[in-house]
């Protein structure tokens, strides 16, 4: 068992939440049997609690009624009832942070359980349950809701573990609040008669109108806690009686999981669990559902007015924050952050919740109206038409894009390496790596009839580049074209096979063919001898490299009458198609061994960017080979990098871990551009004008033709010069959106 909370750190928290610390005990270990498992269940995303609320930081973490959150709180009262067992807490992966720190800052313990995608309170319970009899075949679980408000007090904990010794062993016990006044906004219960103890439940009734409200309580309703209690192999049958889809597929998830840090990640077929609270599924179809009705002060706390009703109050009425002023205003919360001043003036039931950047103003009492604001935050639409989105940043690339990186953008020759937001220089060295990568954008540019100097442009960058006497480039130089770095990277030079592929379109009496093959000899000192080629570095065989040569070997392919340059190509998908991509998931690892095998290192993450990439490359090889092998691939490798979409923003997240769900939710630029490529390549249109309009956010700029490159969880960006590689991502997206609006 895990250790318990210290008193000290106890004592500290209960003065925190109001209660008399003087008079707590420390649960030690009683002779209670069977153990108890507190179950802690982090969901509810919080929608009506907008702007506090966000999806990065949902409802159960905030501290919204003190200052510790529904979460520490609930972790708190579990520590004080699991005698015997632990404390366990089943929350979403992508806060995992999030729930360890909060837990720390708790002074507590816990095992954690994370879910690849939340999927409602019955999957988390199945999970829990699962966890607990492996554990424990007579443990007894207590789930506590994270986002509802339940003072931690010693009658609060008294009515809990008097729950606990009153459960019967095949019963499940929901605890109902007896309730102070009729509310629409919970469910209700129907005891099987008003007497003392634990009773049958005749009925469940969820959110019915203030009429019917009335009538349930009159006789006898209680509110619904969310608090279950009952015997782990019991919450087992039930839900393999009533809802054995859900429990199939968590128990395989359980089975596919695994340890990670201590903490245990359920395996990725947790996704496909039918998404049902445990009420709906179980709780309103068992005969074995029991109520215990208790009072003491609860609220879920599912929208502000529900705040403000748990909230203390001045002579008023009114709950304010440190920084709120409010003259002639009565019934009213006002929320701003540390040193932001709000002033309210001749209101009443008002809410005023200031966030960086959103502000709420709203009345009290129409709760169902704030989910409307909720989805409305999210950033609207630009486009409504891939021909729309074609336009739009086709324009922006001939007019703004092209024009300034061919001339405030070069210097010698020679592309810079980035331009602030305001187009001003940000330019340390010359890297092989953009020199080629501009060479190949302003070559097709030229190829393909867009008006200006470009083809210059593109010769220039690529005799920059400075050629080592082994036939490859170095990957690196000064301003002055010196060479710093003179290591060869296969990364770099793929990106030069690829540049001078678009040379050899625009002018193939220029000798780009020659050059192109010389490279491609010289490629062979990467050579690996089980197949393949190597990197330079530590990560030596990674998938990146490979993906960007197999893009170069297919450019060629249709402009050269060289075979070997097909051959290639075939021998780089055999590479993916064997090695790279998981076969279970669809997923494909950034990192691998010597023999090509998988690394399982935390470095290993999966990348939704490069998902799109392979599905793109993937895809146009089938087409040319007329394999469907390639396709089906392709579009596994899509739907994983799919998994990764936040609606919210409308973007693709960075990375994901191996059991697909979150690692880093902040989002670059260029996977959004691969999102667009790879769902146009594969005929997905909704998808490719949802990755346009997520893309259009990176390039609203003070200067025209720039970019934003790394958006943080919240949706602001990261205030940096815009590197000139990213160029040839957005120049791609940009060409594929044309072809389509061409031949839709």
């Amino acid at each position: 068992m895990l250790p318990r909370l210290r008193s000290g750190h106890l004592r500290s928290l209960l003065k925190a939440l109001g209660e008399d610390a003087s008079e707590t005990r420390c649960p030690e270990d009683r002779a209670i049997a069977p153990p108890v498992y507190p179950v802690v269940l982090c969901g509810g995303p919080g929608e009506r609690l907008w702007p506090l609320s966000q999806p990065w930081r949902p409802k159960p973490f905030l501290p919204l009624l003190g200052p510790v959150s529904g979460f520490q709180a609930a972790v708190a009262l579990a520590q004080l009832l699991a005698v015997g067992g632990e404390v366990l807490v089943v929350g979403s992966a992508d806060h995992r942070d999030l729930i360890h720190e909060q837990i720390s800052s708790a002074g507590a313990s816990a095992q954690v359980l994370l879910e690849p995608t939340g999927r409602e309170t019955a999957a988390a319970m199945a999970a829990a349950a699962l966890w607990v009899i492996n554990r424990a075949p007579d443990g007894v679980m207590v789930a506590l809701p994270a986002d509802h408000h339940m003072p931690l007090t010693l009658a609060v904990q008294a009515a809990v573990n008097s729950a606990i010794k009153g459960a019967d062993a095949d019963m499940l016990l929901v605890m109902g609040i007896r309730p102070d006044s009729p509310s629409s906004a919970y469910g209700y219960i129907s005891p099987e008669s008003r007497g003392p103890g634990v009773q049958r439940v005749v009925d469940f009734q969820e959110k019915p109108s203030a009429e019917r409200a009335t009538e349930l309580i009159a006789s006898g309703g209680l509110w619904n806690s969310g608090i279950f209690i009952g015997h782990a192999r019991t919450f087992l049958s039930e839900l393999r009686l009533w809802a054995p889809d859900i429990l199939s597929a968590v128990e395989q998830a359980t089975t596919n999981g695994f340890s990670d840090g201590g903490d245990f990640l359920l395996g990725p077929q947790f996704a496909e669990t039918p998404k049902l609270a445990f009420d709906r599924a179980v709780m309103e179809h068992t005969d074995r559902a029991a109520v215990l009705a208790v009072d003491f002060p609860w609220s879920d706390l599912g929208s502000w007015t529900s705040v403000l009703a748990a909230s203390v109050r001045d002579e008023d009425g009114n709950s304010l924050s440190s920084g709120a002023r409010v003259v002639g205003t009565s019934h009213s919360l006002v929320r701003s952050p540390e040193g932001v001043q709000v002033s309210v003036v001749g209101v009443s039931r008002l809410a005023v919740i200031v966030e960086p950047g959103a502000v709420l103003v709203r009345g009290l009492g129409e709760e169902q109206a704030m989910r409307e604001v909720y989805l409305g935050s999210i950033r609207p639409d630009r486009f409504v038409s891939l021909a729309g989105a074609a336009e739009d940043l086709g324009l922006w690339l001939r007019t703004a894009a092209l024009p300034l990186w061919a001339t405030v953008g070069m210097d010698a020759g020679a592309f810079r390496e980035a331009l602030t937001w305001r187009g001003d220089l940000a330019d340390p060295y010359r890297r092989t790596l953009v020199q080629a990568r501009q060479a190949f954008v302003f070559a097709s540019a030229a190829t393909e009839g867009i008006e200006g100097p470009w083809a210059e442009a593109a010769l220039h960058a690529l005799r920059s580049a400075v050629r080592l006497p082994n036939g490859l480039f170095a990957s690196r130089c000064d301003l002055s074209g010196v060479i710093i770095d003179p290591t060869a990277r296969l990364y770099d030079n793929a990106f030069v096979l690829l540049a001078f592929s678009a040379l050899h379109r625009l002018s193939p009496m220029e000798g780009a063919s020659a050059a192109a093959t010389e490279l491609r000899r010289a490629l062979e000192l990467f050579r690996h001898p089980v197949g393949g080629f190597r990197e330079v570095g530590e990560r030596a065989f990674q998938a990146n490299a490979i993906m960007h040569l197999l893009e170069a070997t297919l450019a060629w392919e249709p402009i050269s009458d060289d075979p070997d340059w097909g051959r290639l190509s075939d021998e780089l998908v055999e590479l993916a198609l064997t090695r790279f991509i998981d076969p279970a998931t669809g997923a494909l690892s950034e990192f691998y061994d010597e023999s090509w095998s998988r690394l399982s290192d935390e470095a290993n993450v999966i990348e939704p960017g490069h998902q799109f990439e392979w599905a793109w490359l993937l895809t146009r090889w089938s087409g040319m080979r007329g394999y469907p092998c390639g396709e089906v691939v392709a579009r596994r490798l899509f739907d994983v990098g799919r998994g990764a979409f936040d609606p919210r923003r409308g973007v693709v997240v960075n990375t994901l871990g191996p059991d697909l769900s979150v690692r880093d939710a902040g989002a670059r630029l260029w996977p959004q551009t691969e999102h667009i490529k790879a769902a146009l390549v594969l005929g997905e249109q909704e998808a490719a004008l949802q990755a346009a309009n997520g893309l259009v956010a990176y390039l609203d700029t003070p200067a025209r033709g720039v970019w934003r490159e790394r958006m943080r969880p919240d949706g602001g960006f990261v205030e940096e010069p815009s590197p000139a590689s990213s160029l040839y991502h957005l120049y791609l997206a940009i060409r594929e959106l044309a072809q389509h609006a061409a031949n839709p």
